[in-house]
């Protein structure tokens, strides 16, 4: 039998579950390579022997994704999976026709082929864009199943952007997993909120190993999505953020628009901080697409342990990096602050930007004057401090979901911002979560 010859374009997470799950031992197929792009510095790798199994003694390459065309007719590639997330739908689709042209078949996988059954309990965290407010929403989550007595088990979409084999099974409980583990930045952000509430986190490549691990200590698993992408794991229920900030998203994003009609609980947030009228139209979006899915309304009130320092200052904003670039929003929690304690300017950091920071606002240039919280290695984490160090500002506000100071030396006096979720009204997650998963 002929093996259909197929590459796999991705950012180093949902890619390499499909692969996984689906390609690694289906000798149907052949993976030539996967194409990278959204994460910086991941092409150039191979997705390792160890994990790629018998049929591929030799790993399998990763190439950037602008080269795909030329791969597809080298290589005479005969399908080309779809398998990363937070894209527009228009951008889907310019990929597929690119694929057509070049006489490749183009292919998004469904939840079916791609989802793991766990023999716990599954909670499912996820949303419709980045920066919706998954994290908040799955720390109260994990906080009411503690409550309610359950030994909790989180389990984060991946984010290996180092030795794949060595992050193969990732578990945190304590800081030292994160140094003992070489974290990111942008891993740490996921990992210590969780560490925070005294509970434990996997992570890693190999989504079903994780699992039986994590189902070795839990009686419900919590699964924490990444970006607005789709479930790993079979969902007991399925948990979705849509955020009002960005009204019309819910509808316009790939994965996040499946999401949506998936969902069993939609939570639109922040309706403290946004304009009552898109809260109306999410709400409306979500009715129409999802009528059976229970509906929660939440807010995402801030906390600054000294808001009287912001008060006249001239602050450098530092805000979760993927909500401002793939995420596409503008502003966050840290912007708010801001102006809400009275800082007399933000400054714009543009002009102090070094080396892979000053990249980023060339790749994403409607970023603005915020700095986007960058952390993708040591160099990177590197650029990121002397870039807030290089700024002539007064203090540093910074809205991250760690203390920065744990793993880059600021030399400005910075206040951070927090932010948890509220919910507004009823039914609450609460009452969902104790009527479904209770004695």
């Amino acid at each position: 039998m002929t093996r259909k010859r197929v590459v796999i374009m991705g950012a180093a997470g949902r890619d390499f579950h499909n692969f996984n799950v689906y390609f690694r031992d289906n000798e149907a197929y052949e993976v030539v390579a996967f194409t990278a792009t959204q994460i910086p510095g991941i092409e150039g790798r191979r997705y390792p022997p160890e994990l790629a199994g018998k049929l591929y003694p030799g790993g399998i390459p990763i190439y950037e994704e602008a080269l795909l065309p030329s791969i597809i007719v080298d290589e005479k590639i005969d399908e080309v999976i779809f398998a990363y997330s937070d894209v527009p739908h228009e951008y889907v689709m310019h990929k597929a026709s690119l694929v057509l042209a070049a006489g490749a078949d183009y292919r998004l996988m469904g939840a079916n082929t791609t989802r793991i059954k766990s023999s716990k309990p599954v909670i499912s965290v996820c949303a419709v864009r980045t920066g919706a407010g998954k994290s908040q929403t799955t720390r109260h989550v994990v906080s009411i199943l503690r409550e309610m007595g359950l030994k909790v088990v989180s389990i984060r979409h991946p984010m290996p952007y180092g030795d794949l084999v060595k992050q193969a099974v990732q578990r945190f409980a304590d800081y030292g997993d994160l140094d003992r583990h070489n974290c990111t930045i942008e891993e740490r952000e996921e990992y210590e909120p969780h560490i925070d509430l005294g509970a434990v986190i996997f992570s890693g490549v190999d989504y079903e190993a994780i699992l039986r691990e994590a189902e070795k200590e839990a009686d419900i698993i919590v699964w924490d999505g990444g970006n607005n992408d789709l479930p790993f794991y079979v969902s007991d229920l399925h948990i979705v953020v849509a955020d009002p900030h960005r009204p019309g998203h819910e509808l316009a994003y790939h994965p996040g628009e499946a999401n949506l009609r998936m969902a069993d609980v939609v939570v639109i947030n922040k309706i403290d901080t946004a304009d009552y009228a898109n809260v109306l139209t999410v709400l409306s979006n979500v009715r129409q697409i999802n009528p059976e899915a229970a509906i929660i309304q939440g807010a995402s009130p801030i906390f600054v342990d000294n808001p009287e320092a912001i008060a006249g200052k001239r602050v450098l904003v530092i805000e979760d990096g993927p909500t401002l670039t793939h995420g596409s929003m503008t502003y966050g929690a840290g912007v708010v602050a801001a102006k809400r304690f009275g800082a007399s300017e933000i400054i714009d950091p543009r002009p102090f930007a070094v080396r892979s920071i000053l990249g980023t606002y060339e790749k994403y240039p409607l970023t603005g004057a915020i700095l986007p919280a960058m952390g993708y290695g040591q160099e990177q984490m590197a650029d990121l401090e002397e870039t807030i160090n290089r700024s002539d500002a007064d203090l540093v506000i910074a809205a991250t979901p760690i203390d920065l100071r744990r793993v880059i030396d600021i030399e400005l006096p910075m206040e951070r911002v927090r932010y948890e979720l509220q919910v507004i009204g009823t039914p609450t997650l609460q009452d969902i979560l104790s009527k479904k998963f209770g004695a």
